[in-house]
């Protein structure tokens, strides 16, 4: 299989429409969509480790969460470790490819795990990213084949209102038309006025789907020159965005909360802050280093917030809010994102391609 087949696959579960592109540097890092995949590893990062595990089971291709060119470099030199690195996966043509913000923030990605690990309920987005842009999409047809292109239109994705597929409309009408010299009508005489029996069929359409449903509506059309009308709407589509809040079922302390966390996550140990004995019911968590994001975390009124990479001054400032933090660690509050992706894969490809991962720290570190 071709890494742009499996590039194709994995964009449908984190689309590239949600990469942070100011600062973020998601997709290819290294290689040709066009070389053969035989075997995959899914890892965290892309570290020596990572990379020595991959040269030594013949992998053809890393996709990582963290992206392996984060910021520019100047220079590629065997004298550093980076420098062998990218030496080492260009001569044995190891494809890497990234899939960071738009994992994170993808329906079923890093948040949504967490969310489910802890079984929270009534959840929330707690800091939207990206909102779907809706358009209707409205096209004339001869009544003889309105059900061809409405399910044209249908099955390459246009039509989806919430947990509703071909979702259309439909009212019919004449449509009048001349062929002129050169025309090649399906209906109707050169010259001659024609009045024809149409529907006009209606459908909402992402804008990630847009291009296809237009090229499928227009394939399945009998006529010559297809008219049609393309709206940009204001209704809001699916919304997207990092981190989840949500009720856990039983209220418990804070220092509970905490063991449950690190029993959950495989934490090595967590770090509290705030009073072990408050109560907890509504929290928030985010994978990775969500600090960033505890206005929101204020705002929705959550008892504790789960993440990693928590600073001092950040800690001081969440306390001084009345929220309590538990730092879990970048590692192990996104890790739990590798399994997800191996058996998305493992389900589609069905041993055609071989898929590995390496869930070990790619940063070696230890708690003692």
């Amino acid at each position: 299989m071709l890494a742009r087949d499996i590039v194709n696959l994995v964009n449908s579960i984190a689309p590239p429409e949600l990469i942070e592109e100011n600062w973020d540097n998601s997709g290819l890092q290294i290689g040709s969509l066009d070389s053969d995949i035989k075997r995959i590893l899914i890892s965290l990062d892309v570290s020596p480790l990572t990379v020595k595990y991959a040269l030594d089971n013949n992998i053809d291709m890393i996709i990582s969460h963290h992206p392996f060119f984060f910021t520019p470099i100047k220079s590629i030199t065997q004298d550093n470790i980076k420098g062998k690195m990218i030496t080492d996966l260009i001569k044995n043509d190891i494809i890497v490819y990234s899939m960071h913000t738009n994992l994170d923030s993808a329906e079923n990605g890093t948040s949504e795990i967490l969310s489910n690990k802890f079984k929270l309920s009534n959840t929330k987005i707690l800091t939207k990213s990206y909102i779907e842009k809706l358009y209707k999409v409205a096209v004339y047809v001869p009544t003889s084949h309105s059900d061809i292109v409405r399910n044209a239109m249908a099955e390459s994705g246009g039509g989806f209102i919430g947990n509703y597929s071909h979702c259309t409309f439909s009212t019919k009408g004449t449509g009048t038309f001349m062929p002129r010299e050169g025309a090649n009508p399906f209906i109707g005489e050169s010259n001659k006025l024609e009045y024809v029996e149409e529907e006009k069929v209606e459908t909402i359409v992402s804008e990630k789907d847009l291009n296809t449903v237009i090229e499928s509506m227009l394939k399945a059309h009998p006529y010559e020159e297809v008219a049609y009308d393309v709206y940009n709407l204001h209704n809001k589509g699916k919304e997207y965005g990092y981190g989840r809040v949500g009720e856990i079922k039983k209220e418990m302390t804070l220092y509970d909360m905490a063991l449950l966390t690190k029993e959950i996550l495989d934490c090595d140990s967590v770090r509290l802050y705030g009073s072990p004995d408050k109560l907890i019911k509504k929290v928030a968590i985010c994978g990775g280093s969500g600090i960033d994001f505890l206005k929101d975390v204020y705002s929705k009124k959550a008892d504790v917030y789960i993440t990693g990479d928590i600073k001092y001054h950040d800690a001081q400032l969440a306390l001084e809010e009345g929220i309590s933090l538990i730092d879990a660690g970048h590692f192990y509050t996104e890790k739990v994102v590798l399994p997800y992706i191996r058996s998305f894969l493992d389900d589609i490809l069905k041993k055609e391609v071989q898929v590995l991962s390496y869930s070990e720290k790619s940063i070696p570190f230890m708690t003692i």
